[in-house]
């Protein structure tokens, strides 16, 4: 496991590696302040950390993601259960599923803030729009992709309903979530982008996009690091979460 653990470890190194070269080769060949050295960025990153002025916008992009996630893993499970195990339910929600899913959800943004308020809920609610139809299905077809025969295996055993949910369902249905959730984030996050510039002055989005109207394209890209480290955070989040729930994978 400590091996395994290094391995992603030295990947995730590896990877940040290749990346900084390149923005290095761009900033050389562009030579222009739009693109800024990385060890620039990284200082001015470091002493905005420091000052508080990026940790705010920082802490509240993640509480309005992480806010969104536990709440469409919340909505999304039992809907995607219920769906996957009754055909009633399916046939008749499905088809709502369907029509609401494929809709670019930035487009309710509008309807979002005039209902729920320019605060944090407008924005959590269109990221819970996003992820939560993603989970709903990836559910649904887990359950159904679950062999007949081992319901009858398992009710020889006397288990109920809530036994069998908890036993086999459930854990048969997890890796697919896991597997939903790192799809849906990184649409989340660069909805949460879009969201952050409309009538608010915190949050990730709004700091990027206030340093470019200010012409400050290092502070700018400080915070599209900071977005980046976020980004980061949360699949690591996630692959921690499949290790402990999901360990025979």
């Amino acid at each position: 496991m400590r091996t395994q653990k290094n391995v992603q470890g030295y990947k995730t190194l590896f990877g940040s590696l290749i990346v900084f070269i390149i923005w290095y080769l761009l900033h050389i060949f562009l030579n222009s302040n739009i693109v800024p050295a990385p060890y620039e960025t990284i200082v001015t990153f470091g002493k905005l950390i420091m000052t508080g002025d990026l940790s705010l916008h920082i802490i509240i992009s993640i509480f309005r993601i992480t806010t969104a996630i536990v709440i469409s893993l919340g909505i999304g499970i039992p809907i995607g259960l219920w769906l996957g195990l009754s055909k009633r339910a399916d046939a008749v929600l499905s088809p709502v599923t369907y029509i609401l899913y494929p809709i670019p959800k930035v487009a309710f943004l509008p309807l979002f803030m005039m209902l729920f308020g320019l605060g944090n809920s407008s924005k959590i609610i269109l990221i819970i729009s996003i992820i939560v139809f993603q989970i709903i299905l990836t559910v649904r077809d887990g359950v159904k992709e679950i062999p007949t025969e081992y319901y009858y295996s398992v009710k020889t055993l006397g288990l109920n309903r809530w036994q069998i949910y908890r036993n086999m369902v459930i854990p048969a249905v997890f890796p697919k979530i896991i597997s939903a959730l790192r799809v849906s984030i990184g649409v989340s996050i660069a909805t949460l982008f879009f969201s952050e510039n409309f009538a608010t002055t915190y949050g990730i989005g709004y700091f990027i996009m206030n340093c470019w109207v200010m012409v400050d394209y290092i502070q700018m890209f400080a915070g599209i690091l900071a977005m980046s480290i976020m980004g980061i955070v949360i699949f690591k989040a996630i692959d921690l979460m499949e290790r402990k729930l999901c360990p025979w994978i």
